[in-house]
């Protein structure tokens, strides 16, 4: 398995996570290439929230989910907040947030749903994007997990909310983490590195690094661990393993690009 960088179309990139089987669902998680926004949104954010333009921030995204083969009219996204929540979307969230960001889902950190040709689409800029197919009851899903959802486990309830909604087997799901800060990259305060350790015990060093004398976090491998607690197979875990602040040539990163950035978006739709 591995995460892989296509060029679509126009300096327009897709990354793709290659065991996701295409003839189930559709996926992409964007670079910050080929937009139309400028200055520190340079060029495609994918992000209403961020004070960019809007006409621009929809020309993005029409562009992307266009290059991926989706329509950007349809897309439904939240108004994410940093918390746990996930939230079951269908026909009737149609265009939920597509073009104004005050008709966003409210408050929700992850999207599921089985409903063919649905886009759901999540912004992120340095925190971790988790897709998910489940290739026998056909549904997806997709989790926004910055260090507070990791703490809360946000990837776990995710599956939890699929087993609860369409009888998943978190041992048919494929998983998928997307580029996010790296542990090369993301140090953090003791008081957050505290709030990791108890929230995997057993687990803080395989996720808390002490680097320059400074804690640091392995989002990818948190998130990984309160999905293997869930019950998915190690084997059905993709990581692209990418750090968008070591990265931010191609990627939006918070921290590395100084605090006010654009978002790439992470889009996955059932076929």
């Amino acid at each position: 398995m591995s995460y892989v960088l296509d060029h679509l179309q126009k300096n327009i990139w897709r990354g793709r996570f290659d065991s996701f089987p295409e003839d189930v669902a559709i996926h992409g998680i964007s670079a910050r290439l080929g937009g139309a926004s400028t200055g520190k949104y340079d060029s495609l954010n994918l992000g209403l929230h961020v004070q960019d333009d809007a006409d621009r921030v929809w020309e993005n995204r029409r562009r992307f989910l266009a290059a991926i083969g989706l329509n950007a009219q349809q897309l439904v996204t939240p108004e994410q907040v940093h918390g746990i929540h996930v939230a079951r979307v269908g026909k009737d969230e149609s265009g939920r947030g597509a073009k104004e960001y005050g008709d966003c889902i409210p408050q929700t950190d992850a999207l599921i749903t089985n409903e063919p040709g649905l886009p759901l689409l999540l912004c992120f800029a340095d925190c971790t994007p988790i897709l998910f197919v489940d290739t026998e009851k056909r549904a997806v899903g997709i989790a926004h997990a910055g260090w507070k959802g990791t703490v809360g486990r946000i990837a776990q309830a995710t599956v939890l909310r699929m087993e609860q909604e369409f009888d998943t087997d978190p041992t048919d799901l494929l998983v998928g983490i997307g580029p996010a800060i790296g542990p090369c990259c993301y140090e953090v305060g003791e008081n957050v590195a505290a709030k990791f350790a108890a929230a995997f015990p057993g687990h803080e060093q395989e996720i808390i690094h002490e680097q320059d004398g400074k804690p640091h976090v392995d989002l990818w491998q948190a998130n990984m661990q309160a999905l293997l607690d869930a019950g998915v197979p190690r084997a059905n875990i993709d990581r692209a393993d990418t750090c968008t602040a070591c990265q931010h040539k191609w990627y939006f990163s918070y921290r590395a690009d100084g605090g006010r950035t654009g978002r790439l978006g992470a889009v996955i739709a059932l076929r």
